[in-house]
């Protein structure tokens, strides 16, 4: 059976079996797959990699295997300049949207907190939210590598942890979000944009103990929640300064009345 020496770089490794994380191993094959479909049978979604070189030559997902062949597989690069070889991603997106799946709830609001355009699709299966994002151009969250490996979806990512706020500093860390955060500038519940309002405009859905003493409001231009600097906009700055590793900016809010 013809056999090919793989080595996964990096991150990519948290997807593999103990077994052969950071080092290199044989892997046994039967005919001439597409390396993209090895990749994928040993636990790694398309969407993480960015360059495969297979002996020492980059190469696309529709490469075919050979016995013998050496294969090295690489994410996404930050800071080390690729130009010169052939990536196996598509273009960046020009504008980092997210969607997240069912299970990503409370990091779909965090990211709203911090000012990302970021869908919640509590009520869509794998097969519509990989349709939906391929349409709207969303980079896919999700804690399910098997969804990263559909073909429609172009651009994702593979929560790691389990902690939503470890969660959001992994997406910003991942995606290189802190200069472009805008924090206290989405709605968290339906995720559209904020706007400020005359408190005139608003007064009667305004609660007496707030009228008297705060006068700037700002109005969800989706689902039209009122917001206003509350008595928690502490600890939410706290909680984004934390995930940002530095001071927040942005429109203030912190309490909201439907």
């Amino acid at each position: 059976m013809p056999t090919a020496t793989f080595r996964f770089y990096a991150e990519l490794n948290d997807c593999l079996a103990p077994r052969v994380r950071g080092r290199s191993f044989d892997h046994a094959f039967q005919g001439t797959p597409a390396v993209k479909d090895v990749i994928e049978a040993l636990g790694v979604p398309h969407v993480e990699v960015d360059l495969i070189l297979v002996n020492d030559r980059s190469v696309p997902f529709d490469h075919r295997l050979d016995d013998g062949d050496r294969v090295a597989v690489y994410p996404v690069f930050e800071t080390l300049d690729v130009a010169t070889v052939q990536k196996v991603r598509p273009e960046p997106l020009r504008e980092t949207t997210f969607l997240a799946d069912a299970h990503l709830g409370k990091l779909a609001r965090i990211l709203r907190l911090l000012g990302f355009d970021t869908v919640y699709a509590q009520a869509l299966d794998d097969s519509a939210i990989a349709a939906r994002a391929a349409r709207e151009r969303r980079i896919v969250l999700t804690r399910d590598r098997a969804l990263l490996k559909r073909s429609a979806v172009q651009h994702g990512y593979w929560v790691r942890s389990e902690d939503p706020e470890a969660q959001a500093r992994e997406v910003v860390q991942r995606f290189d979000l802190g200069r472009t955060a805008r924090p206290f500038n989405r709605c968290l519940s339906c995720g559209a944009t904020l706007t400020p309002v005359d408190k005139d405009q608003v007064l009667p859905r305004i609660p007496p103990r707030v009228r008297a003493w705060r006068d700037t409001f700002l109005l969800c231009t989706g689902c039209a929640k009122l917001y206003w600097k509350g008595t928690h906009h502490r600890r939410l700055k706290t909680t984004i300064d934390r995930i940002l590793g530095k001071p927040a900016s942005g429109i203030n809010q912190g309490e909201s009345a439907g």
